[in-house]
């Protein structure tokens, strides 16, 4: 059996492999043993900053415990074939688990390979061109492939965590991700990792489409037998939905088709950006960060009233040394994202500040039923076009934000189409911006400097989930009024983030199988 090890150290220690393994080995009564990294973590709540590393210690007639995932060997090009609608996390996962289970995936994406999408994502930052089917959102990987790539996930209960960090690992993931508390890969790492997963299912048999959009599902007395994509029909024994949050003409196609959606609460606000040393001295409570120490995040949340009702307003998606994205999926919006670089080496940090949002809050467009939500996020990113006309996103100094009053001039930001002077105030709704200005307030108390006119925020962020469910049977997964329907990850309302949509396609994939492959 091997020994565990727990050690509390400084950040040079913790981070140099070398020095490590000596620390961990002088601890062991294993002298000659080898060492494998558990877990490791930033205790940074004192104004000594401290890493908690976790590991076994083997000794020589002992093994490391290997990583459980091994790439199957099946050729699934003669087998049934499942349709996946959708390359992200979902997609993708539901995909390499029906390889392992001898099953065909074909799956039909609308917008382009991981590569090609490069062009538009050019397009979008430096010619405000905005390709509705190939965007940070849409395209090979989905819209998690240029982000951060975090993997970090409160799901557990959905699946098993390692395995898809174990996987992702097998594709080409640097194996910190297995230890460390906030694993993430990185978005110059991401697209290469892809790109060996779409590899992986040709070369075993299954079949990929881009540039096909889903424009009907095909229905057979209850019963989904295949889909329509630029005309062209594809057929299986089931179909996994799995199209993302932002696939608005889905929700659209199944609401004219009479198929249940509902609406579901989602978040809406901005991102703020700082100055990444003034995050660094707020959170390591020091001048200069430590060479060891990774750009430092924060999480924030705070419940706070509105007239009579109390509802949160939290940090999401914090990208630490990274960079704030264009993100519209159409024409005449302006939706803004976060992405970080593996090293997380940009001067800035942005975060998504949202507020919840409710049926409360969507009233006005009750007329559109489960698609109430959809049409209220719509109108507010609209607005936010409407400040240029242009990608160039309405911003304000944080400060002049909390105050009311327009910024005379604002600093540099890492949004590439630019920013506009604006009262956000008259962008966002009020309820949502009023509630801001109070958690602004309250956040500079839990992180003394973080109220400052040297952070700017850039709107709108308001594709932090879908505001729309799919139902489906808890048990099978399967929609609960068409047969053989499985919506699956972001886009249908059960999973937020890469690692939970993985562990959700997994689940769907595994039931497609189970009742209408075997």
């Amino acid at each position: 059996m091997p020994q565990k090890i727990i050690v509390t150290l400084p950040p040079k220690e913790a981070y140099s492999p070398d020095l490590l393994h000596d620390i961990i080995i002088a601890k062991s009564s294993i002298k000659d043993g080898s060492v494998a990294l558990l877990k490791r973590s930033i205790d940074a709540r004192k104004s000594v900053v401290k890493v908690r590393v976790e590991a076994n210690v083997y000794a020589k007639d002992e093994t490391f415990e290997p990583i459980a995932f091994t790439k199957s060997a099946n050729d699934v090009s003669k087998a049934k074939p499942v349709i996946i609608v959708g390359s992200g996390p979902a997609g993708l996962f539901a995909a390499l688990q029906l390889i392992e289970m001898g099953v065909k995936p074909i799956i039909i994406e609308r917008g382009k390979d991981v590569q090609s999408r490069r062009k538009d994502l050019a397009a979008i930052n430096k010619e405000n061109i905005v390709n509705p089917d190939s965007n940070y959102c849409f395209g090979e990987g989905g819209a998690g492939t240029y982000s951060d790539g975090k993997l970090y996930t409160r799901s557990s209960k959905r699946g098993n965590v390692r395995r898809i960090l174990e996987i992702l690992v097998a594709f080409g993931s640097r194996e910190e991700v297995l230890i460390d508390a906030h694993p993430h890969i990185g978005t110059n790492k991401l697209p290469k990792l892809i790109a060996n997963m779409r590899d992986y299912i040709l070369e075993h048999g299954g079949e990929i489409h881009f540039e096909k959009r889903v424009d009907d599902i095909l229905i057979n007395r209850g019963v989904a037998v295949g889909v329509k994509a630029n005309g062209e029909e594809f057929k299986g024994e089931a179909i996994i939905l799995a199209t993302g949050h932002s696939a608005r003409d889905i929700y659209i196609l199944l609401n004219q088709k009479k198929i249940e959606i509902e609406s579901k609460p989602f978040a809406l606000g901005v991102r703020v950006e700082h100055p990444q040393k003034l995050i660094d001295s707020i959170q390591y409570h020091c001048e200069v960060r430590d060479d060891y120490l990774p750009a430092a995040s924060y999480s924030l949340v705070h419940q706070i009233y509105y007239q009579e009702a109390k509802k949160g307003v939290f940090s999401f998606c914090m990208c630490p040394g990274g960079f704030i994205v264009p993100a519209a999926t159409a024409p005449g919006e302006i939706v803004v994202n976060g992405m970080s670089p593996s090293r997380r080496d940009s001067k800035y940090a942005n975060s998504g500040i949202v507020v919840a949002v409710d049926e409360e809050d969507t009233a006005a467009f009750k007329k559109h039923g489960a698609l109430a939500g959809m049409y209220f996020q719509q109108q507010v990113e609209q607005a936010a076009f409407a400040v240029s006309g242009t990608q160039a996103a309405p911003a304000q100094r944080l400060v002049d934000f909390t105050q009311k009053r327009v910024s005379s001039m604002l600093p540099e930001t890492s949004y590439q189409p630019g920013v506009v002077s604006t009262e956000m105030g008259d962008v966002l709704p009020e309820s949502i911006a009023y509630r801001l200005r109070k958690a602004f307030r309250t956040y500079n108390k839990k992180m003394k400097g973080y109220l400052t006119n040297e952070a700017v925020i850039v709107g709108v962020e308001s594709r932090t989930s879908s505001p729309v469910r799919i139902p489906r049977d808890k048990d099978t997964l399967e929609h609960t009024q068409i047969a053989k329907l499985y919506p699956a990850g972001e886009g249908a309302g059960y999973a937020g983030g890469i690692v939970s949509a993985a562990m959700d396609g997994q689940n769907c994939a595994k039931m497609v199988v189970k009742k209408y492959v075997n």
